[in-house]
């Protein structure tokens, strides 16, 4: 294809014109499951290249090579006669495709894939049109393959128009950054519990790649992930993305990381390394908490995952997970109950305080990247604030969060010091004790003194709202409870 830069738009302008597409989210998901099988056919050209026995999941009459690419003959289906071959007969024979455990998990995903796909164009003129477009990229070409993946990060990043609360694209500064703080090694298993479109699996592999020096090392990096996606459409473009990778066996699956009891993982379900931004601002059904002990069973999704977390984490592991200030500062039971967990059996050395603004302007709720490891208690926790750089006054869409704007905590980390600016702290290390005892594991600690004012969205100011109430209704409840025993001491 000449113009990669123009595919978006050029996919967009043609969809405008079908009735049956409705907003953001409709067009992605339209478009993400005619790339599915645009890639998949192009993987599936290697596997056959690679092996003369290697027999397709999918039936020839709905392989992408016999029905939707046009060969400029004049026999390509277009119209009514599309619409039903789509509707009719491709969908549900995708849907219906025969797996069981037995099924290898590259054709599998397939099925997986279209289990809750849709079809939303009514025009198949236009569909014509899209689908000619898509099977102009010519994925047999490393270059133009190579590039096609970073236009698909343009399409990955769309989806936050299409987002809704807690559900977000991580930016891929915020991604890489800590893939790299993480620094993977060869033969390590890292994973991701919510892993959305697969940013953190790709700045995973994006960071250890650079370390395959071997074929044995390429085996390991190409079983080095683990991903778990509760929703379709994302699940979709991650499957998608790690094909694009280079990864012909996927290990990301379609399912619901909070439906399994915590209690009853074994070293096999634990990882080496984590890498995770748990869906925030929403919650569970009352169910969900039986997989949870009573102590931290939270309504809260990313207190839940959290338990998740470090329920699967392997002894000596490494995790870095995003949390909202919320956690930090919340004094619920469910919370007080996962920082004493935290704190008392992992070592949380590092807390890095971001702007508001990482995710604007989908979201305002201030963000922490949280660094710990299985090696046992804190000893000593380092805070640091993360400023807004030089010339920005917060970022945008049209001004994002580059990698380079780390620059200041990759000089810090290294070099760890206390920093006091205008008598606020900007970083500080605090004990165990202090943590625990002074502090009352409260660990929203070197925060932003100075920040301006922000007009938040409704529903980021109602999520802010409850959190604060839920953390002031707890903190009541404590002090009437103290205040109770006190008065029934004296009663005696």
């Amino acid at each position: 294809m000449s113009n990669l830069s123009g595919f978006v738009k050029r996919i967009r302008d043609i969809m405008r014109n079908d009735s049956g597409i409705n907003g953001d989210a409709q067009r992605i998901e339209q478009i993400s499951w005619m790339l599915f099988l645009k890639v998949y056919d192009a993987k599936e050209q290697d596997w056959m290249f690679d092996d003369e026995d290697y027999e397709s999941i999918i039936p020839e009459n709905c392989r992408w090579v016999n029905w939707a690419h046009d060969d400029r003959s004049g026999d390509a289906m277009t119209g009514d006669a599309l619409m039903n071959f789509v509707n009719n007969t491709l969908f549900p024979t995708l849907k219906a495709l025969p797996v069981d455990a037995n099924t290898p998990l590259k054709k599998a995903i397939v099925q997986t894939t279209f289990a809750d796909a849709n079809n939303y164009m009514k025009d198949g003129v236009l569909l014509r049109q899209v689908i000619n477009v898509i099977d102009e990229l010519q994925l047999d070409d490393y270059e133009e393959s190579h590039a096609f993946g970073e236009i698909y990060e343009t399409i990955l990043k769309e989806l936050q128009s299409a987002g809704s609360a807690g559900e977000f694209y991580t930016p891929r500064a915020v991604t890489d950054f800590m893939a790299q703080r993480i620094d993977p090694q060869i033969g390590e298993k890292m994973a991701d519990y919510a892993c959305g479109t697969g940013g953190f699996i790709t700045s995973w592999l994006k960071a250890l790649k650079p370390k395959v020096k071997t074929t044995e090392d390429e085996a390991a990096y190409s079983h080095s992930i683990y991903g778990i996606e509760k929703k379709q459409f994302p699940y979709m473009l991650c499957i998608t993305n790690m094909l694009l990778h280079d990864l012909d066996v996927p290990e990301v699956y379609h399912d619901n990381s909070l439906l399994r009891d915590v209690l009853d993982y074994t070293d096999d379900d634990r990882v080496d390394v984590i890498l995770m931004n748990p869906p925030y601002g929403g919650s569970e059904k009352a169910d969900v908490k039986n997989h949870f002990p009573d102590d931290l069973a939270s309504s809260e999704t990313a207190d839940l995952f959290m338990a998740v977390i470090m329920y699967r984490l392997k002894k000596n592991g490494r995790a870095a997970v995003i949390l909202p200030d919320g956690f930090l500062f919340g004094t619920d039971n469910a919370k007080i109950n996962l920082k004493k967990k935290l704190l008392s059996e992992f070592n949380l050395h590092t807390i890095i305080r971001m702007p508001s603004s990482v995710f604007s302007p989908y979201t305002s709720i201030t963000t922490n990247i949280l660094f710990f490891d299985h090696t046992g208690k804190t000893e000593n926790t380092w805070f640091y604030r993360l400023d807004m750089p030089e010339g920005y006054k917060h970022f945008s869409k049209t001004k994002p969060m580059k990698l380079e704007h780390f620059q200041p905590v990759l000089d810090w980390w290294d070099n760890r010091k206390e920093i006091n600016i205008d008598g606020f702290d900007k970083a500080n290390s605090f004990t165990y004790q202090e943590l625990t005892e002074d502090l009352g594991y409260n660990l929203d600690q070197c925060g932003y003194p100075h920040e301006e004012e922000v007009i938040l969205d409704p529903r980021d100011l109602i999520q802010k709202y409850e959190e604060e109430r839920a953390s002031l209704n707890a903190e009541i409840d404590r002090v009437l409870a103290e205040i109770t025993a006190i008065l029934g001491g004296k009663e005696e």
